[in-house]
Order: C-alpha cells, then structure tokens, then sequence
C-alpha cells in the first residue's frame, strides 16, 4: 500500500510541477526590463496620459527629477552634453539693445536710459552666468523658476526658486485648479494665475516659469535625460565593467599550469623560484614575490605551462556597444555623436555645423525659445522701472528691445563681412546692428573715433 501511496504522490509531486513551470504572473507585462513596475493609470490622470507623461503625481515627479539630477551630476556622458548645449545656446552671452520705434530726436534721452537700465540690471544679476544656469536647470529638471523682487530705484532683481519648492499644500490636495504647485484657471490649464512655493502663494507677476520637453497644457517639465536614463546607467555599468576586468587582467602578468604536480611540490618550486616574501598575520601563510625584468624569458620544465591573461582581452567588442548606447543618448539630444562623447575620430566638424544641420536647426530652436523668454524678462525689468517712476509710463510704445543671438554655423568671416557691406551700402543694415555683429559697441566705437581724430588734427 506504501508503495502505490509513493508513486500516486510522485506522480501529484511532478504535475504541480509541470503546473508550477507553466505558471504567467499577468502583472509581469507592466515590469519593464529593470524590473520596475509601471504607474498606475486612473480616470484622474487621464489628461497626463495622453500627454504621454510619466508621472501623475507630485512624488512620482520628484523621483523623476532625482533621477535624472544624479546623472547630470555623476555621469560624464550627461555633463558633456549639458555643457555642449549651454556652450552652443549661450555662448558667448547674447546682447540686448534699445532702440526707438520712431526716428524723432527727441527720444534719444529715452534710448539712453533705457540702455542704461538694461546694462544695469545685467550686470546686477550676473546675466550671462544666470543664462547658463537657466539652460543648466531646463536641461537637469525640465524647468526653471525665476522670482522677481523689485526695490524701491525700480531695479529688477532675479532669483532662482527650486523645483521641489513649488507644491501643492495639504489643504488644497483635492482642488483640481492647485496641482503640482500652480493655481490656474478652471477651463485654461495654461493661464497661471499663481504658485504656491513652501506652502505660501506667490502671485503669477512675480514668477517667470520656463519648462520644457512637455506639452502647452502640462504644468511641470520633463528632464532631458528622462527618455535615455537607462542608457547612461548601462553606459555607466558597461565602462566600469570594462576597466575592472582591463585592471585585473592587466593586474595578472602569468599563470604558471603545473601539469600532474603535487601541492607540496608546486609550493616549493614557488618558493625556489621567489626573491622574497613576507608572512600575512590574516592568512597565516607565507607570501612569495618574484620579479621579472623586461624582456625576461622563461624557460618552462616538463609539465609546466605559462598563461599569459592579458593576451586574450578584445576590448575592441565591448567598445562598440558602448558607442551604440551613446549614439542612442546623443539621437535624443539632436546632437552629432561627437559632441556628446567629445570623440572626434569620426566627426567632420564644419559639415556638422553648417546651415541645413540638424544640430543646428537644434540649437536654433532652443536660442529662439530662450530669446523669447529673454525679452519677457527685459520687459519686466523695463515696466518695474516705469512703475517707480525711473522711466515713462509709455516707454513700452516709444522704445523696442533688440536681442542678438551668438553665431551657430562655422564662419567665413572674409564673405560675411562682404555680405554685410552690401547691406549696408544698400541701407538695409545698420551701423549699430553692423557693429553687435562684429561684437563691438557702436557708442563706444563713435567716441574712440572721435578722440582719434583729435588727436590727428593737433
């Protein structure tokens, strides 16, 4: 009886077996290849769903954001790209003129000091290093938020508020209009009417909002990096396997094979064949040093072989995986491989450069975007000096802001000067706009020519 029990129970053993092995967890088609699970959709966060976001809520956007900030802080692929785009969007610094809308003389007093508050409240604010940082923050968290404090000359000053600042307080958890940290409008996603930042409401004037990589109608911005962060993890991992076996092989000069040799006497041919050692208190055990001079030639007894591990290592295979990764990361940035692995082995860099590129139509487009966002800025600083009194009330209709953006494509300044010419000589160019393009300031250069040509006459 014990016996057919046995076989029933091993045949019941194997079944379950069998079941076990053919078992599908259904919730396995939401992990993806990390083993993390997807967000979970609900009727609430219908309108982040097909605005393709990741996340649906203030915490899942804060762990967006962590994410990517340690890889713009630790990865060197991340930072060079980072860099590269601030490098080529911000370049040298952009330049901002006043001019007046009309020819009359009489607002050239205006157009003075308009010029004047505008150079002020640049080097007031350290501008060009805050552009690059502004580029920086876009780049890092998908957004940036300035704050304007204003004393009481009328001057404009512009600090950054962070990203984890602006949330929605407990009280208004429930109210659809204060999500994510900015109060709108019920039936307009894209009017703000205010932020909420630690806990206090901010009023819309005082907060300039750029975000980016998101849709109009979304009210947080997306990292750059979101879509490739595990690209730059696996690029990561890779490199560092890469050098750990590099070290270790390269650590091993040889491997000496005792063929049908004893412990015993392969412990002594260890020890004739040492110039030294010394005895390791951890181990217990006596620890042989050899030496081998350069070009030193072993001679091999019966039964014993040399291993050399170093001879066996192509790295050449796991080099163009890890180019294969970075040409992924640096599609998604629109920008040539080059630019973003600094390997220029590859690269031509003025047929990268030039007008049709796409890195540059890239880094156009991000220089129009910023220029806009620019110019608001400038108003604000224009405006907040009219309401104290510094300039007229209607200086926003006399005088107009003009902002020269930094050259993308690679230069032939021999042409462009000759284009120029024509075009002035054609009176469609100007002397002030020739002289922003040679990066001089054409004031500056009217009185340098004047003291030179006193000079000349005494």
């Amino acid at each position: 009886m014990t016996q057919y029990l046995d076989q029933y129970e091993q045949r019941v053993s194997e079944a379950v077996d069998s079941l076990w092995d053919a078992l599908v967890d259904p919730r396995e088609a939401y992990l993806d290849d990390e083993g993390v699970w997807w967000n979970n959709l609900s009727g609430a966060g219908a309108g982040f769903l097909r605005a393709g976001l990741p996340y649906l809520s203030e915490d899942q956007l804060a762990e967006v954001r962590l994410e990517c900030r340690r890889l713009v802080a630790t990865n060197e692929f991340a930072i060079n790209g980072v860099e590269n785009r601030i490098s080529y969007v911000v370049g040298s610094g952009h330049v901002y003129r006043a001019v007046l809308r009309d020819d009359s003389a009489a607002g050239q007093e205006l157009l003075g000091e308009v010029q004047a508050l505008l150079n002020e409240f640049l080097q007031v604010n350290a501008w060009h290093a805050r552009q690059q940082e502004i580029v920086r923050r876009m780049d890092r968290d998908g957004e940036a938020f300035l704050r304007f404090f204003v004393d009481a000359a009328g001057m404009t000053r512009v600090r950054f508020v962070e990203p984890e600042q602006v949330a929605t307080p407990k009280e208004l958890s429930q109210d659809p209009d204060a999500t994510f940290g900015v109060h709108t409008e019920s039936d307009d996603v894209e009017t703000a009417l205010g932020y909420y930042i630690d806990g206090r409401p901010v009023e819309a004037a005082e907060i300039q909002h750029r975000k980016a990589n998101v849709d109009a109608n979304v009210k947080r911005g997306l990292p750059l990096y979101f879509p490739v962060r595990k690209n730059l993890r696996r690029v990561e991992k890779l490199l560092r396997n890469m050098s750990a076996v590099a070290e270790i092989q390269s650590a091993i000069a040889l491997i000496r094979k005792h063929r049908s040799a004893l412990r015993n006497g392969v412990e002594q041919f260890v020890s004739d064949g040492s110039v030294g050692g010394n005895f390791s208190q951890a181990t217990g055990r006596m620890r042989h040093l050899a030496q081998y001079a350069p070009g030193t030639i072993l001679d091999a007894p019966a039964g014993l072989e040399y291993d050399f591990p170093a001879a066996g290592v192509n790295a050449s295979n796991f080099v163009t995986v890890l180019q294969a990764e970075l040409r992924a990361i640096a599609a998604r940035l629109v920008m040539p491989e080059f630019m973003f692995t600094s390997d220029a082995s590859n690269a031509n860099y003025s047929s990268t450069l030039v007008a049709e590129g796409p890195a540059v139509k890239m880094f156009e487009r991000l220089q129009a975007s910023l220029r806009n966002d620019d110019l608001l800025v400038m108003w604000r600083v224009v405006e907040n000096a009219a309401a104290a009194g510094r300039l007229p009330r209607d200086v926003r209709n006399r005088v107009e802001i003009q902002i020269t953006l930094p050259s993308l494509h690679v230069r032939d300044q021999l042409r462009e000067v000759q284009v120029e010419k024509i075009a002035f000589e054609k009176g469609i160019l100007s002397p002030q706009t020739w002289s922003q393009r040679l990066g001089l300031d054409y004031d500056q250069e009217q009185k340098n020519l004047g003291m030179a040509k006193g000079d000349v006459k005494e």
